[in-house]
């Protein structure tokens, strides 16, 4: 059997893609291909990696890349994490189960240093969440 590539959009690439890719990668195993991309390349934001350090997952070899027209092409699921790249990704084919996923930005969060902690968390568990249900359900197919 082979691997499912998964591939997470977002628009830079460094914080909802991120913790996405980290998350699918722990939770789906040698299952599936996962990679991650952006509609621009911002960086690996420290508090992504930090956020999800706190929960046993390991993302700080990540790098931020484009989006890869190639994976796009042969991926079988494309999953959008926010408006800005669900409107700005490129076509996909036929073959390509795309999703959309909206989360919060957590970068933009403010307020005192625990808030912005705490909506990383809030964020990162989300995503967990509907990545977790996500495999279930495609296991069960």
């Amino acid at each position: 059997m082979s691997k499912k590539l998964i591939y997470f959009l977002c628009t830079g690439n460094s914080c909802r893609s991120q913790i996405a890719e980290g998350w699918a990668r722990h939770l789906g195993g040698d299952a599936y291909e996962v990679h991650s991309a952006g509609v621009e390349a911002h960086g690996l934001n420290p508090r992504a990696v930090t956020t999800m350090k706190e929960v046993g997952v390991d993302i700080s070899s990540h790098k931020s890349k484009l989006i890869d027209v190639d994976l796009l092409n042969k991926a079988d699921y494309v999953i959008t994490l926010c408006g800005d790249a669900n409107d700005k990704c490129p076509v996909t084919p036929p073959h390509v189960t795309r999703l959309h996923w909206g989360f919060d930005d957590p970068a933009k969060a403010t307020g005192m240093e625990e808030e912005i902690r705490a909506k990383f968390a809030e964020v990162r568990e989300a995503i967990r969440d509907k990545i977790d249900k996500f495999l279930t359900e495609e296991t069960q197919e």
